[in-house]
Order: C-alpha cells, then sequence, then structure tokens
C-alpha cells in the first residue's frame, strides 16, 4: 500500500457526524472553516472575498490528513514548478505558463508576456482612437476556451457600458452567427478570430462565412477588419491577416487557461485596457496568495481538499455551482470546461490506471432561478451533491435594495435550509414535506464584482483544478478526451470510415456520406 492510498483509507474511516453535529460539537467551526481572503491592489484600493467552508463535512481531522496527503504527493514542488516554467504537462512535454500572462511566473515568462499585453493594448488604442473607422460591434469567433472565458468575461463586465459591442460566437450551428449578424452593422463591424492552431473547423468555418457576410455588404477588404489571436502566427498570414493584426500567444498557454492573453482581447476591447489591467492584477493577487499560503490556509488548496473529499470518500458523482448574481450567469459554462476537461481523466501522469475517481460532473445555474428548476432534487433527491454557492455583497443594480436584499436573503437560505432540513407540515410527519439535511455547501461571498475581483475569482479556480490534479495524480494540461470524436466527424462528413450500423442508418437519413 502506498503512502498516499494510506491517507485515502484513514479519510475513508473517519467518523461521519452530521453538519449539525459538527457545529454543535464547535463553537469555533465558523473561525476555523471560513478564510477571508483581502488584498490590496495598490491604486486600485482593496479587494476582499470571504471563502465559508463551515456547510462542508471538512473538519479538523480531514484537513490534517489532506495536509498529509499533498505533501506526499509532492504540491510544493509542483506549484512551484507551475510558476517556475517546469514541465507539469507531462504528455505535451510543455510547461503551463497562462499564470505569467498575468505576472506570475519566471522573469524571461513575464517579459513575454509583457510584451504581448503592449502589443494588444496599441491594437486596442488604435481601435478606440478610430483608426479603423467607427468601431462599434465585434464579432468573437472561437470555441472551447477561446470562446468560454471571454464569453463570461465580457457579460460579467459589460452590464452597464460596452466601449465596443461584443458578440462571441462558437457553434458551427449557422444560427449562431447569423444571430450575430442580425445584431451588427458589418460597416461598424470588425472579427476577431481565436484559434490557437488557427485550423480548428468549427472556428475557422465561421470565420470564412464572417469574411463573406463583410463582402457580401460592400464592405471595403474585409480581411482588414479581422484580428486573429493564436499561437500559430504564420497559419493566420496564409489565411489573410495582416501580421500586424495578429495577437500572439504561446504555445504553452492552454486554451481553458488563456483568458489572460490575447484571447482576452475581446474583454479589452470592451472594458479598456485600463480595466483589463485591473482584471489581470486581481488575478495576480490570487496567484501571490496560493503560492504563498500554506496548507489550510490555502483557499485554493482547500477547495480542492472539498473536492476530492465528496467525490472519493462520499462517492459524489456531481458538484454544483450556483451563482447568486446574474453577472455570473455564465460562471457554471465556463467551469464546466475547466474542471472536466482538466481533470475528467482516466489515467495519471504517468500513464498508469487512475485507483480512484477524478473530476466530478459540473454544473449549475444562476440564482433564484434556479431555486424553481433543480433545487427540488438537491433538497429531497436520493443524489448527496456538494453545492457551491457564489455571490456579492454589493449589488449590480441601481433598482431599490430589495432586490439585492431578497437576491441575498435567498443564498443564504438555500444553504442553510440544505444543513438543517426539517419538515414543513402542520404536524412533521408527512415524509412529502420532509427533508434530510445534511447536505453540504460552501459559500465564496466577493465585496464586490469589478474586473479585479473577477480575475480573482477565475484565477482561484484555475489553482483549485491545479491542486485537485496534483492530489489525484493527474495531468489537468492536456485534453485528448476530445481528439477523437473530431476525427469521426471529419470522417462522417466526408462519407468515409467504418461505421457502426446505428450511425450509418442517421448519416442515411440525414442524406450525409
Amino acid at each position: 500500500m502506498t503512502k498516499a492510498n494510506a491517507v485515502w483509507e484513514r479519510l475513508s474511516a473517519l467518523p461521519s457526524p452530521t453538519l449539525t453535529e459538527l457545529f454543535k460539537s464547535d463553537e469555533q467551526r465558523v473561525a476555523k472553516m471560513s478564510q477571508r481572503l483581502e488584498f490590496d491592489l495598490g491604486q486600485m484600493g482593496p479587494m476582499g472575498m470571504l471563502l465559508d467552508w463551515s456547510k462542508t463535512h471538512l473538519a479538523d481531522a480531514e484537513l490534517t490528513a489532506f495536509e498529509e496527503l499533498a505533501e506526499i504527493m509532492g504540491f510544493d514542488a509542483a506549484r512551484e514548478s507551475l510558476f517556475g516554467g517546469g514541465i507539469v504537462n507531462p504528455t505535451e512535454g510543455r510547461p503551463a505558463t497562462h499564470a505569467a500572462m498575468r505576472g506570475s511566473g519566471t522573469e524571461a515568462d513575464c517579459e513575454e508576456a509583457d510584451q504581448l499585453l503592449r502589443r494588444m493594448g496599441m491594437l486596442v488604442t488604435a481601435i478606440h482612437e478610430g483608426a479603423f473607422g467607427k468601431v462599434e460591434h465585434l464579432i468573437h469567433i472561437g470555441i472551447g476556451g477561446s470562446a468560454l472565458g471571454p464569453d463570461l468575461a465580457v457579460d460579467a463586465l459589460t452590464r452597464d457600458f460596452a466601449r465596443v459591442d461584443v458578440h462571441v460566437v462558437s457553434n458551427i450551428d449557422g444560427l449562431a452567427l447569423e444571430q450575430a449578424f442580425a445584431a451588427c452593422d458589418p460597416h461598424t463591424t470588425m472579427i476577431a478570430v481565436a484559434s490557437k492552431t488557427f485550423t480548428t473547423i468549427e472556428t475557422m468555418t465561421n470565420a470564412a462565412s464572417a469574411l463573406k457576410w463583410l463582402a457580401d455588404n460592400n464592405v471595403d477588404d474585409p480581411s482588414g477588419r479581422v484580428v486573429a489571436l493564436t499561437a500559430n502566427p504564420e497559419k493566420a498570414v496564409e489565411w489573410g491577416v495582416d501580421e500586424t493584426r495578429i495577437l500572439p500567444f504561446p504555445e504553452s498557454v492552454g486554451g481553458r487557461y488563456s483568458l489572460w492573453s490575447s484571447i482576452g482581447f475581446p474583454l479589452a476591447l470592451a472594458i479598456g485596457m485600463e480595466e483589463f489591467t485591473e482584471f489581470l492584477s486581481g488575478a495576480r493577487a490570487m496567484d501571490t496568495h496560493f503560492r504563498e499560503s500554506e496548507g489550510r490556509a490555502n483557499g485554493p488548496l482547500v477547495a480542492a481538499f472539498g473536492d476530492l473529499y465528496y467525490s472519493r470518500v462520499r462517492g459524489c458523482q456531481t458538484r454544483a455551482v450556483f451563482a447568486y448574481d446574474e453577472r455570473l450567469a455564465l460562471l457554471p459554462d465556463y467551469l464546466q470546461q475547466l474542471e472536466m476537461e482538466s481533470n475528467g481523466k482516466s489515467v495519471t501522469a504517468s500513464g498508469e490506471p487512475v485507483d480512484a475517481p477524478t473530476a466530478a460532473i459540473t454544473w449549475g445555474g444562476v440564482g433564484t432561478d434556479a431555486q424553481h428548476a433543480v433545487f427540488q432534487l438537491l433538497h429531497q433527491g436520493t443524489h448527496l451533491i456538494p453545492v457551491d454557492f457564489i455571490a456579492s455583497i454589493a449589488p449590480g443594480d441601481e433598482l431599490n435594495p430589495a432586490h439585492h436584499k431578497a437576491l441575498l436573503a435567498n443564498c443564504f437560505a438555500q444553504g442553510a435550509a440544505l444543513m438543517a432540513g426539517g419538515n414543513m407540515s402542520a404536524d412533521g410527519k408527512d415524509p412529502a414535506r420532509g427533508f434530510a439535511g445534511n447536505r453540504p455547501s460552501a459559500t465564496i461571498l466577493v465585496d464586490d464584482l469589478d474586473a479585479a475581483t473577477l480575475g480573482a475569482l477565475i484565477a482561484f479556480h484555475e489553482h483549485r483544478v491545479f491542486a485537485g490534479a496534483v492530489l489525484m495524480g493527474i495531468n489537468p494540461f492536456d485534453q485528448f478526451g476530445v481528439e477523437l470524436g473530431k476525427k469521426m466527424a471529419k470522417e462522417v462528413e466526408s462519407g468515409e470510415g467504418d461505421f457502426d450500423a446505428s450511425t450509418k442508418a442517421l448519416m442515411e437519413a440525414a442524406g450525409l456520406g
């Protein structure tokens, strides 16, 4: 038995008191199991968030065991390798330098990131100052990490005002692109094409259709309205983009971690470079916390402890995220890719089969909408599902404060109800109205949802994923699971390949092949 397996056996053998019992047995539980993170961002002022894990089943014994596991699995060395440019993606033989894009990495990587940021800033400023004529719209074309991150950030930070109206298009379904066309004036629209390789089928097909749309509407020099965001500048030049409008990023920056690079161009164009810099600063502050804090004092690491406790000890197959803030409506979608594409693995970093579950299925929604859709199952269903609630103390609207008060009241009440349980019938005996309780949740409560805080929140989850991967001994930076389906899609489209009878029947019914 390995040392790591011994820790997992010890964790599985620990007593399992209810959440209510945990609170009764320790009057200091809230203080012990919550953490206030405060960051001084200089001229930008303070930024803070509260991480409350007290309504989870983690306690001192579990935290001690996980801290021991982190030591056994080489967490400190892996973390240093991440920021030090080491090979943390062994299957592809690469470092992962996304943190360097926001100033947390080796001197050389950070210098390169600064040069690339300046290059992007010059183009953003030129567009804002009218070098490309009147620009009111940007259609940003990408897929996966090239779309989910920009879509989340633009949606979160431009509810009040956007310097340029951004439409993110990812789906190969032509309806998605037509919807963007309908919202834009082709004569005041620019196109951003985001693809690491500049060969992604969905992205390049949509990009070609966007160019045709410009040409069909008599826009002079449609190619001159295109900005390329890629790690393959040569391919972008070959496609027809002038190198002055190519914003490169390093090959060592993975797609789902690329928002800090030139993939963040649509966000910078929408909010301006000053606010985009604040976005990077918030993420960098979280990097510093993750890099310098040890054990249970490290917020993302404790979050990973909780994730692994529920998936490997309690057998939970899913984890839910509910943002009680309309500006974070796209956060669950973003986290689905970040968590499941990173840690949805069945082999270790050394290529051996894993011996326990890896990433849980991430899903979620927006409060209070989700309460009237899926919370029935959370409260009374047969699945144990750990929940994260995310909310902001400061409102994002200027309406009657009653709106935000009710929003926060619902957020906090759901966590309390999941834990406490009870019976809603008059005599307290109707099983249909009974709530078992003892259902875990964590709450992330930010002071305000500005650019810096959003950056910190996203970086928090990146580090949570990385920490979980280290504790499981897997590689969070490759994603070969997406390749087979893409290969077979080409074969279906071309009519080549030997398929099963069901697939052949579907192809015939649709007139393919």
